[in-house]
């Protein structure tokens, strides 16, 4: 498996601090390894005892008959780096470092934790603060995690990879609790060396995984995990993802476990959609939508036929299934035909959706026949059947009778154990029935399985450079940022400076609509809130207006404005913000209700570049129709559309500046970009206020 076989199948295992004591955490990697069926070598490294139960106790790491596969080092924070050396120098290939206080801990640890990593050599290194990793599916523990106490460990196809380690082992209680396998449960912790995206790659040649669970604090080599995602998509196998920080609070706390930057919540969206990654979007869905998605069915459609023995429960499903935007519509004329022919009493109503079996529900014979005609019906896509309460003495009823009619086609069939019934759960998971006990959860699985296989946003190639003659540092004032802008091809609102009121006259007698005048300076980025910005001046207004400006805002903030901007003025129906920020993931691109409304609606879209990308014309339009004002655009209650070509062209073109600058680009906004019909001409797309910030230190770094 990749170059991280012998690190989840080692054929040797080196224990650095072990004890004789199974109920110290030292002791415990031995103990597990022993109890869990470990089939290699086994070299426990303690100087104080000779043995530890029948094995063997080496004084040293030097004393040891040969360089194991795997080291796991026990040792206090201080010690490690002098065993990894040792271990490096004598041909380990792995060493997994369990000892807390490096770089979570702050500038010192983060010291010791690169001294720790310049030790390694040709060593591969998981964590340090890490709790291990265990290959389930060979019965491999090289892990200290005391979920690890049970006497044996449900294989299945779900692979876990972990940034915390206490958080693997609440999974993983989880899940056997659920009637769940697992196949590898990896936490990697600080990531000195090895991280998430590493594992992915090897998970993907794991014939035993099926699906790649992440829990996810901080992603460090964006590209790096881009590129595993993809591989893993290419092999077919789904990664779920959830991801902790979304809080301000959260996001505090995730840095200063992991260590490393966060990005913000939005980027995180964007870059998991964009590289075929399912968000679970809470953390109970993080093994639901893993066991859901191991069957590899596919949902096609969000027409959904819901099979129950209770109308409570049935409505609950279809009124969650509602929610998510799927259908339940009542079956069509052929299959409500063939439902009716089933129909043995009046009790059970079998023609309608959901379809209600009642007490009839506990026939298999029945059950199978209804399943089959659902399966078979062109009406639905998908399937959820409801386990009542009458299922709590005979849960092999249904189970066997949804597994017995799995392989009569691939539309996916998912249950909702209505009564609180652990082990109905598990006696329908054990046929591989995805089920679920609330029924959010059943419809957000629905939601999963019909996004895991659609395409992915296509994007396209920065390919031809704009020549921007000078070198863009600092924060730029509004008539930089526009011309800038205006340099890749994107309209903005025409403009000039002026510095005294006599120029600003002289220039507005020579245009005939009103205009807006405006503060420029490179120190101010919103001039509205200073009384920096004024509309429906005229040729009379506007020297006069400029002259009280000047002495308001030098009297309220000491600031002394020389250089004043003479826009035109224009009105539109819509306005929206466009915008790009760099954030650690990548760069991202933001479109959505823009004008001083636009922090209290809260309606926008989100994507995220890549190295080099631009978004196509497809992507720039699918952003616009995520918008809840999209109808606006398209001409709301009888009203003209507006130029939605046009306005795509800007967002394609404004992607291309944000990647050509991207290297020391931080941000760029246009609020409002007012977007008025196809009629308007050239004018009916038109950026008013821009805004762009650049990385100093970045371009002094790379000019030198």
């Amino acid at each position: 498996m990749s170059s991280l076989k012998y690190l989840l199948s080692p054929r040797s295992v080196a224990i650095i601090g072990a004890s004789a004591d199974p109920k110290k955490t030292s002791g415990r990697p031995v103990t597990y390894l022993l109890k869990h069926g470990f089939k290699g070598k086994i070299f426990p490294v303690n100087p104080k005892v000779n043995t530890i139960g029948d094995l063997p106790c080496f004084a040293s790491i030097s004393a040891l008959p040969q360089a194991p596969d795997v080291a796991i080092v026990l040792l206090a924070a201080g010690r490690v780096a002098d065993a990894v050396a040792e271990l490096a120098a004598m041909g380990t290939q792995y060493a997994i470092v369990l000892a807390s206080g490096f770089g979570e801990t702050g500038p010192k640890g983060l010291a010791l934790q690169q001294e720790l990593l310049a030790r390694t050599g040709k060593m591969r290194l998981l964590g340090p603060n890490t709790i291990g990793l265990v290959n389930v599916t060979d019965g491999i523990s090289l892990s200290a995690s005391a979920a690890l106490e049970s006497d044996k460990q449900q294989t299945g196809g779900i692979a876990l990879v972990s940034q915390s380690g206490g958080i693997l082992g609440a999974i993983l209680s989880r899940g056997v609790a659920q009637g769940l396998g697992f196949s590898k449960l990896i936490s990697t912790s600080n990531e000195v060396d090895l991280e998430i995206a590493d594992f992915i790659s090897a998970l993907v040649e794991d014939e035993a995984t099926r699906v790649i669970a992440l829990y996810v604090e901080t992603i460090r080599h964006p590209e790096k995990f881009r590129m595993a995602c993809l591989k893993a998509r290419a092999a077919g196998k789904a990664i779920i993802a959830y991801k902790v920080g979304r809080s301000e609070e959260g996001a505090r706390a995730a840095v200063s476990h992991t260590g490393a930057m966060a990005g913000s919540d939005a980027a995180y969206d964007a870059f998991f959609k964009a590289n075929g990654v399912v968000r679970a979007e809470n953390f109970s869905d993080l093994l639901d939508l893993s066991d859901t998605l191991q069957s590899q069915r596919r949902l096609t459609g969000k027409r959904m036929a819901v099979l129950t023995s209770t109308g409570g429960a049935g409505t609950l499903i279809a009124d969650n299934l509602g929610f998510q935007g799927f259908e339940t519509p009542a079956p069509g004329p052929a299959t409500a035909m063939a439902l009716r022919a089933l129909q043995k009493g009046d009790e059970a109503i079998l023609d309608r959706n959901p379809i209600d079996v009642t007490l009839a529900g506990l026939d298999p014979l029945l059950l199978r026949a209804i399943i089959g005609v659902l399966q078979d019906s062109d009406d639905y896509d998908g399937l959820v059947v409801v386990v009542g309460s009458s299922s709590l003495a005979m849960p092999d009823l249904v189970a066997d009778a949804i597994r017995d009619c799995l392989p009569r086609s691939n539309k996916p069939i998912l249950a909702f154990v209505s009564p609180h019934a652990p082990h109905v759960l598990q006696v329908l998971r054990a046929r591989e029935v995805p089920s679920f006990t609330a029924p959010e959860s059943c419809a957000i699985a629905c939601n999963a399985l019909l996004s895991r296989f659609q395409a992915l946003p296509a994007m396209a190639t920065l390919s031809d450079r704009v020549a921007v003659p000078d070198s863009p540092h600092g924060t730029l004032n509004e008539k930089q940022a526009a011309d800038l802008m205006s340099a890749f091809g994107i309209p903005m609102a025409p403009s000039s400076v002026v510095k005294t009121a006599a120029q600003a006259t002289s220039l507005c007698q020579s245009m005939s609509s009103p205009v807006v005048l405006k503060i420029l300076s490179n120190q101010v980025t919103h001039k509205s809130d200073i009384g920096g910005v004024a509309m429906h001046q005229t040729a009379e207004t506007v020297g006069p207006c400029l002259d009280q400006m000047r002495e308001q805002i030098l009297r309220t903030t000491g600031l002394r404005i020389d250089n004043f901007l003479i826009q035109k003025q224009i009105q539109a129906p819509v306005s929206l913000i466009l915008g790009a920020r760099q954030d650690p993931l990548g760069m991202t691109i933001m479109v959505g209700a823009g004008g001083v409304l636009a922090e209290l609606l809260q309606d926008s879209a989100v994507t995220i570049l890549a190295k080099d990308q631009v978004l196509s014309k497809s992507q720039s339009l699918e952003l616009l129709k995520q918008l809840k004002i999209w109808p606006l655009l398209m001409g709301y209650r009888g009203k003209p559309s507006m130029d939605i070509d046009r306005l795509v062209c800007t967002i394609e073109m404004f992607s291309k500046m944000v990647s050509q600058l991207s290297g020391t680009l931080l941000e760029a906004e246009i609020n409002p970009l007012l977007v008025q019909h196809a009629g308007a001409g050239d004018a009916s797309v038109a950026g008013v206020d821009a805004v762009m910030r650049f990385d100093d230190a970045k371009r002094h770094n790379d000019q030198n």
